[in-house]
């Protein structure tokens, strides 16, 4: 059974959040809670069995239905971190040498 990272900080747990959100939203069950979220019924399933992590647009739609902050739903599953780490490519241009050429060319050409 493969765990994600974030399963591994002592204080994560998911399972706190979820059973907040379900009082919250006053639901029965995590069915309904899949519905509330529009996510497939295996997916709080998975993060309740620590297989899958509450990924950044779940969170967001948490934020959505309930008005509570991110930072607060993150605090309820025991996420502690500070920062977030990005991918290197994340925010940085796309370089396509072809048209940094073609613009090279051009600019070249009206000299």
């Amino acid at each position: 059974m493969a765990h994600h990272a974030l399963a591994s900080q002592e204080s994560y747990n998911p399972n706190h959040l979820l059973d907040i959100l379900l009082g919250k939203m006053q639901l029965k069950n995590d069915a309904a809670l899949s519905r509330l979220l529009e996510v497939a019924p295996p997916v709080i399933s998975k993060i309740r069995h620590h297989r899958l992590p509450v990924g950044a647009s779940l969170l967001i739609r948490m934020h959505e239905v309930t008005g509570m902050s991110i930072r607060d739903l993150r605090d309820l599953m025991g996420d502690r971190r500070t920062k977030y780490r990005l991918s290197d490519a994340q925010g940085r241009p796309k370089t396509d040498d072809r048209s940094n050429d073609k613009a090279a060319a051009g600019n070249a050409a009206h000299h």
